[in-house]
């Protein structure tokens, strides 16, 4: 079992990397001092297990297991923290165990023996990100790195075949989710214009009809009108009438 350990505190690493020394078959392969590092190691290397502080700066390990959950190949998530008050987010964001600070030996091997199970039944099953606390940014995985973009910089999201490209400030990327578990997730961030594309309502200025009678909503910052299907113009009319 690979493991990536991610804590803001180098004691807490080095205990925890001192007790999976004693565990059969697993390998740390990688530390982190915060969520984003985290994202970088397991894009990088793919773990099996990562276990995750929550609070650490920047990223923190909440929103990082959220993220996580997009992965493929998922890895099994546990959290290692100093606070009980966390448990319930952190099963939303789809951890398989929640270790109290200190962690003990023992505990730590009833998590490592539920990751273990977790990885035997992972592949094939269908991810479901339904009920999870919604992510801040958008992460896309860039030939074994990533980059992490948050929302309040994207202009539209736009499915092109498995894909979806990712309109945002400072450029294109594209990201392996499906446009229809991303509008389920950030309703309350983006609109459907298309059936292939979903504009960010702080980006949407106006409707206007194209020379061959064709509506086409126009962006605050987009180069260009994208188009709009017929069953999307009212809503959108609804929707720039409350802008």
């Amino acid at each position: 079992m690979r493991v990536v350990i991610a804590d803001d505190e180098p004691l807490a690493r080095e205990r925890l990397r001192s007790l999976l020394a004693a565990q059969e078959g697993v390998d740390v392969v990688a530390e982190a001092g915060n969520g984003e590092q985290a994202l970088h190691a397991c894009a990088e290397l793919q773990p099996d297990l990562v276990l995750l502080d929550i609070a650490m700066p920047g990223l923190d390990g909440l929103e990082a297991a959220r993220h996580l959950a997009s992965f493929e190949p998922r890895p099994a998530v546990v959290f290692c923290t100093a606070y009980d008050a966390h448990a319930l987010s952190a099963f939303e964001a789809a951890a398989i165990d929640y270790l109290m600070k200190p962690v003990r030996a023992e505990r730590l091997a009833a998590a490592i023996a539920r990751a273990r199970t977790f990885l035997a039944g992972r592949d094939g099953q269908p991810q479901d990100h339904r009920g999870q606390q919604a992510r801040s940014m958008l992460c896309a995985r860039l030939r074994g790195s990533l980059r992490l973009i948050p929302l309040d910089d994207i202009h539209y999201l736009q499915a092109e075949e498995k894909y979806v490209v990712v309109h945002h400030a400072r450029g294109e990327d594209l990201i392996e989710e499906s446009l229809k578990s991303l509008e389920e997730e950030f309703a309350s961030r983006f609109i459907r214009i298309h059936r292939n594309c979903l504009v960010a309502r702080h980006e949407l200025v106006e409707l206007r009809r194209g020379t061959g009678g064709q509506v086409q909503a126009m962006l605050r910052h987009g180069k260009q009108p994208l188009e709009v299907s017929r069953r999307c113009v009212a809503t959108l009319k609804q929707e720039l009438r409350h802008l």
